[in-house]
């Protein structure tokens, strides 16, 4: 059965000045997969992250998101969009003076008419996904790294967006804690049949979540297409981060 596309770039570029940071970018994720965009150092990762979301204007090319063109869209549609869009950012802003459960809160609260005490279970819910129900009360300075990035992703699923992003979820978490958020990130996808994009640098991340792999280079896709082939291709930037990928996963099969 093909798969659904839930986004679609098209010839998308994006320039500051007189530098160009994307040129020609096209490519597409699809539904109930989790899609990684890798790159180097200054490829364009965060600036193809930051169109994604609406944050930049389109100066070129067109970007589809859940069926709707982003520069077509009115206001109310953009909103309406953005309620289906969930974010997972890599600091997981958290506003220090509300609690878990208020930092949770927020979205719905902000963006429903629904009472407090359904919200209040609703947030319950959601912390007991990614296993933070018992920091209900907490404040963000009294988490882990790794509660704290669970809390964020438990704000990201409030209002059960379709499609999740994730900016380098995994920074600053140590191999335990990395491996625990991409369970939940997993499970999010496979129990929810939620559509994930994902930019990382962390390799055991990109083996254990990824479905397909968006390789950006110089701001242009190197390779666009499944995990597997992203390991096998022949393009020099990618074949270089690969070879690094297919050495750490022979060490994850011996031990």
């Amino acid at each position: 059965m093909k798969k659904e596309k839930i986004i679609e770039v098209n010839d998308l570029y994006a320039a500051f000045d007189s530098l160009t940071v994307l040129s020609g970018v096209s490519f597409s994720a699809y539904q109930g997969e989790v899609t990684v965009i890798l790159g180097g150092s200054g490829s364009g990762k965060t600036t193809l992250l930051k169109h994604l979301l609406g944050l930049y204007p389109i100066m070129g090319g067109r970007i589809s998101i859940l069926g709707k063109d982003l520069a077509q869209l009115r206001e109310v549609e953009q909103v309406e969009l953005y309620h289906k869009m969930g974010v997972l950012y890599q600091s997981g802003a958290l506003l220090g003076s509300l609690t878990v459960a208020e930092n949770v809160a927020l979205p719905l609260s902000q963006h429903t008419k629904l009472p407090p005490e359904l919200i209040s279970d609703i947030v319950y819910m959601k912390l007991g996904l990614v296993n933070m129900a018992h920091a209900y009360h907490l404040y963000p300075s009294q988490l882990s790294g790794g509660m704290l990035k669970r809390a964020a992703l438990a704000r990201a699923i409030a209002m059960d967006p379709p499609l999740l992003f994730c900016d380098e979820p995994g920074a600053g978490l140590d191999p335990v804690s990395l491996e625990s958020l991409d369970q939940l990130i997993l499970n999010l996808k496979n129990q929810l049949g939620m559509s994930i994009v994902l930019v990382t640098h962390e390799v055991p991340s990109i083996l254990r979540v990824a479905n397909r792999i968006v390789f950006l280079d110089q701001g242009q896709v190197a390779f666009e297409g499944p995990l597997k082939e992203a390991m096998h291709s022949k393009h020099p930037a990618v074949s270089a981060f690969f070879s690094v990928l297919k050495n750490e996963h022979v060490r994850e099969l011996v031990r």
